[in-house]
């Protein structure tokens, strides 16, 4: 029996408070000697970010033919590691990226192994052995204004095994302040001009420091790779600070050899982003610090990711010179070369600090993802450039791990799977010619090597084994859950479908797409009605949404609501040609492709043209606003801390992306005129229709001031608009009362002005002034 009622008006168990509190946030998967540890962001402890294990020994079944259970053994509990208050969370960068890591030997008298974390709150980095209080590694770091916070801050921390034997531990430190010291073999003493460096063991105070500058009047920031002892001695005295790589604007992925002798990094400087130019580098280590090197590949227009070691020779990295993150491998004897040439993505844009996308198998193989938005696992022979497929369910991988019995480790997520942690066996020791493309690959085989290399998981210590002779193709075994990131995962007959649509340009290219109509078993809209549609534009702009099941469509979709997931010109997933499109046309490329997927849309008998709207955050709140403003195509809209101008946002915003309109729009002040022309704050008079608001005020990355300044000139034109301020909100909100409510309110006033009555919701009130 199916019931009509008019779109949009659906009732639905699929509840705000659902979204808020039934979910959990997953991330890290890590193999920690026998055990799983990974972390879990929870919600109704205001977002923080636990670190969490296995409560005992992940083990793999017994081998063919022995006795046993033919499933893994994973225990049914887990063991929260990191207690309340702390909170494992990086503002290096302000995204963050890793913020823990295990030292792997265990503590004196089978004491628990020891953890190593950077806390939210003061960005110190700590230490704990679990049952025990953390303690502090590294300095206070006094706030100064432009930082909004913290002036030390740590990530993705990374140990390592000296050729002495000793075991360290290197973060990514940014260092507002110019605390920490430079060591020879480093940079030398520091530069005249520079912050005081404290000297004894009494750490500087906020009047103690004088933040360096650039030319320009900018805070001058530096970020390099800097060993922390474990004994805690750098907490009073930053001298114990030691200072491994020179000081760059950016820095990432540490690869110390496995012999110990040499170190790779990758670094930029403004105006790039990582996804636009990086370089790779490879120094000596001499007395703790690297030496001078040499950069072996990138550039300003070449993206170099994820340098892992093959063995003391040869390294292996990701590079986008062909254009697409492909695999390289370079040796001080063969220079550089391609492992393979494949339109497709190995990598993507390096947004936090520590993502990684391959793993280091032995000296000839490397566990891959690939594919052009979703995501393929294969294993790569690294000597012929050849794929093994796996058949893996997944289509987004977010981090693996491979232990050396064959257990692996990944969290991802499918069209048909909400974000999880998964337990495989992944058997490598029959297998031979690894031959074929996998089967969401293009139709370009792979090709012989040119000359350059490729990325792998993060391996320190110990070089890879050379492996078995091959037999057979490498295998997957079937999935099995460890933890999903929700517990309650509603009936199928709620979800949405997702179809993924290319729809043509003008100019012979095309705009990536995901559909996901009205969906709810035993209803349907009435006849002859088209349902509203909305358009989510996603954050970045260099990003891409992947084909996955999203319970936040499905709020929308399970009430009659369609939902569009636009991939605009820029976003990533679809080769480096893509991405460039956007290179000086933020404001207009993603503004017509998004309008020109919603005329699609209508075109095909779809949605209805009258009730289309759109929302987006962050980059993605700017492409809402600049299509409200520029395009009569949508009936309203919602921003959630979007980007309205950019004259100020550039003064305003972080480092991080300080420099990033350099390349989405020209460099200022030269270009200026562009920088007025496209912010959507200009063109508020061509503004007619509702929009809502959403900002948290702690937002160091879009300001509040953006959403206040929208505001200000909505209510100066009579514009009908809500605006709603979240306290203790960073750039994407955590805390379940805020979900709900931001939740809510997009859904009533959505109702308010595509016209349906929204079910057991509050009613958003709309101001004119």
């Amino acid at each position: 029996m199916v019931t009509t009622l008019p779109y949009g008006s659906w009732p639905s168990p699929l509840t705000a408070d659902l979204l808020a509190t039934g979910g959990t946030r997953l991330g890290s998967p890590r193999l920690v000697g026998r055990e799983v540890w990974w972390t879990e962001g929870i919600a109704t402890e205001g977002g923080r970010q636990a670190i969490v294990r296995t409560a005992g020994p992940v083990a793999l079944p017994p081998a063919e033919g022995a006795e046993g259970a033919a499933a893994l053994s994973v225990p049914a509990d887990r063991v929260t590691v990191l207690p309340a208050p702390y909170n494992a969370r990086s503002r290096v960068h302000e995204y963050g990226g890793s913020s823990w890591s295990v030292v792997p030997a265990p503590g004196p008298d089978g004491q628990p192994p020891l953890v190593v974390f950077v806390n939210f709150a003061d960005q110190r980095a700590y230490a704990l052995r679990e049952g025990e209080q953390p303690r502090p590694l590294t300095p206070v770091g006094p706030e100064v204004e432009s930082a909004h916070g913290p002036s030390l801050r740590w990530a993705d921390p990374t140990v390592v095994t000296l050729v002495d034997g000793t075991t360290e531990v290197w973060w990514v430190c940014e260092d507002h302040a110019g605390l920490v010291g430079r060591t020879a073999g480093a940079d030398g003493p520091s530069p005249d001009g520079g912050a005081p460096r404290p000297d004894g063991g009494t750490p500087p105070t906020d009047s103690d420091v004088t933040p360096p500058a650039d030319a320009d009047g900018a805070p001058h920031i530096e970020r390099s790779i800097v060993a922390v002892p474990l004994d805690g001695s750098a907490a009073e005295d930053p001298a114990a600070l030691r200072r491994i790589t020179p000081a760059s604007r950016f820095v990432a992925h540490p690869r110390l050899s496995p012999d110990g002798t040499r170190l790779a990094w990758i670094s930029w400087e403004h105006p790039q982003m990582p996804w636009d130019g990086t370089e790779l580098h490879v120094a000596p280590l001499l007395d703790g610090s690297a030496g001078e090197g040499e950069i072996i590949a990138g550039g300003t227009d070449v993206s170099v990711l994820q340098p892992e070691w093959l063995d003391d020779e040869r390294l292996l990295f990701l590079s986008d010179t062909t254009g697409w993150w492909n695999p390289w491998t370079w040796s001080s004897a063969d220079g550089a070369r391609q492992v393979l040439e494949r339109e497709e993505e190995f990598a993507g844009p390096m947004w936090a600090l520590g993502t990684t996308w391959c793993q280091v198998l032995d000296a000839d193989r490397a566990l891959v993802q690939h594919g052009r938005a979703a995501t393929s696992l294969s294993v790569l022979r690294i000597s012929t450039g050849e794929l093994a497929p796996l058949d893996c369910p997944l289509t987004e991988v977010g981090g693996m791990q491979r232990r050396e019995d064959g257990l692996l480790v990944l969290a991802g997520a499918s069209p048909t799977a909400f974000g999880a942690i998964h337990l495989a066996e992944l058997r490598l020791d029959d297998a031979p010619g690894l031959s074929g493309p996998s089967a969401a690959s293009t139709d370009a085989a792979p090709a012989a090597a040119p000359t350059y290399a490729a990325p792998a998981a993060a391996s320190t210590g110990g070089a890879p084994s050379a492996g078995p002779t091959p037999s057979a193709a490498p295998s997957l075994s079937a999935l099995t859950l460890l933890r999903s990131s929700r517990d309650d995962a509603p009936d199928p007959g709620l979800l949405p479908e997702a179809e993924s649509i290319e729809v043509p340009l003008a100019d012979g290219g095309v705009v990536h797409a995901i559909v996901h109509r009205p969906r709810q078993e035993g209803l349907a809209g009435r006849e002859g009605e088209l349902p509203p549609f909305i358009a989510q534009v996603h954050g970045g702009p260099t990003a891409h949404v992947p084909p996955v099941l999203s319970l936040p469509v499905a709020y929308y979709t399970s009430r009659g609501l369609g939902v569009v997931v636009v991939n605009y010109g820029g976003s990533s997933g679809y080769g480096r040609a893509y991405r460039d499109r956007l290179k000086g046309q933020w404001g207009v490329v993603d503004v017509a492709d998004t309008v020109a997927v919603m005329e699609h849309l209508v075109a095909e008998g779809i949605a209805d043209g009258e009730r289309l709207a759109i929302e987006g955050g962050s980059a993605g709140g700017w492409t809402t606003l600049a299509c409200l403003t520029r395009t009569d195509a949508f009936a309203a809209g919602v921003s959630s801390f979007g980007v309205a101008e950019l004259e100020q946002f550039r003064l305003d915003t972080h480092d991080f992306e300080s420099r990033y309109i350099d390349g989405l729009v020209g460099p200022y002040p030269e270009r200026r005129d562009l920088y007025v022309e496209r912010a959507p704050l200009s063109h508020v008079d061509e503004l007619e229709v509702p929009v809502l608001l959403l900002q948290g005020d702690e937002d160091r990355i879009v300001p509040p001031s953006q959403s206040e300044a929208f505001r200000d000139a909505l209510a100066a034109k009579g514009i009908p608009h809500a605006y709603l301020l979240f306290e203790g909100e960073q750039h994407g909100f955590r805390k379940a009362e805020t979900i709900v409510t931001a939740i809510e309110s997009s859904l009533s006033f959505y109702g308010q002005v595509l016209g349906f009555s929204p079910a057991c919701v509050p009613v958003l009130a709309l101001e004119s002034n």
